[in-house]
């Protein structure tokens, strides 16, 4: 079956407006922070070290998750390094589809950011459209920084090149059709106005969204704890059992084989990596790890 003529223009629009915010707003600002730096910028392209366009990371539970923007320390064209910022970017035209893209991008980056935890990686969303106060909620309450960029701001931004794109569910099919076509025939000088529209309406929200960035990347350790935890292991099968245990514990003459490593490093940033060694070795290359 046909798509629907406003099917068919909200793809194209949503295509357009997440081209100009990757690659006009927020690619130039990527770029030019990990050159000064020791970083690697990945995106949508070919790189000998991964096959295909695509920017794919499996995630803790080996689902593969394709991304717009990932950096990486001790990346380079030719070998992938380890992950320290993962952004993604999403359109919607009305908000009864903001709460799912909102999950859909949080379910895709937050076991990514799992398997990766001991590099405690930044991790971002890009939006424009129409997303509810909850649906933005619900990714800042789970870690993300934000960019968003509201509707009416795509929609002012869109007249800066006399295209009018307010359109509803009640808008004939002729006007999506119409649409449709001067979008299909934008030139680069109206692409160019129009991305420096959206550019001076998000400024502020790119350079807060920059700013947390480079605060989470360039964080030093304010402090380490490691925990050398020893005792003999009790196990019970109720309740009850373990609160009789409990209660014959000497923890002022406490014995036992060694168990493992707890270790906590605390970040100028509030950023907190907790963790669990089972030996020195694997203690030391964690340590050591954090240096670079």
């Amino acid at each position: 079956m046909a798509a629907s003529s406003s099917h068919k223009f909200g793809q194209e629009l949503g295509k357009l407006i997440e081209d100009i915010v990757l690659n006009d707003i927020l690619k130039p600002r990527l770029q030019q922070f990990v050159q000064t730096k020791k970083y690697y910028l990945d995106w949508q392209r070919t790189r000998p070290a991964r096959s295909g366009q695509k920017v794919t990371w499996e995630d803790k539970y080996k689902n593969k998750h394709d991304l717009d923007f990932v950096i990486e320390i001790d990346g380079n064209d030719h070998q992938l390094g380890t992950p320290v910022a993962f952004i993604e970017c999403a359109w919607r035209r009305y908000t009864k589809h903001s709460k799912n893209k909102a999950q859909e991008i949080q379910g895709a980056i937050l076991p990514i950011i799992e398997l990766h935890n001991l590099s405690a990686p930044f991790y971002g969303a890009v939006l424009a459209g129409e997303f509810t106060k909850p649906a933005l909620n619900q990714l800042i309450n789970n870690g993300f920084a934000i960019i968003y960029i509201p509707y009416q701001d795509v929609v002012a931004a869109f007249k800066a090149i006399h295209l009018d794109i307010a359109f509803d569910e009640k808008t004939p099919d002729q006007a999506y059709t119409t649409a449709s076509k001067q979008l299909a025939v934008l030139s680069s000088s109206d692409r160019k106005k129009l991305a420096e529209a959206l550019l001076k309406a998000s400024k502020q929200e790119v350079d807060k969204f920059m700013d947390t960035l480079k605060n989470s990347l360039e964080r030093y350790i304010a402090k380490i704890i490691l925990i050398p935890l020893f005792g003999t292991k009790y196990e019970f099968k109720s309740i009850d059992d373990a609160l009789i245990e409990l209660d014959t514990l000497d923890i002022d003459r406490s014995s036992g084989d060694f168990e493992r490593f707890e270790v906590i490093v605390d970040y100028n940033n509030k950023d907190t990596i907790r963790a669990t060694f089972q030996n020195k070795a694997l203690l030391a290359d964690f340590l050591r790890k954090l240096k670079s």
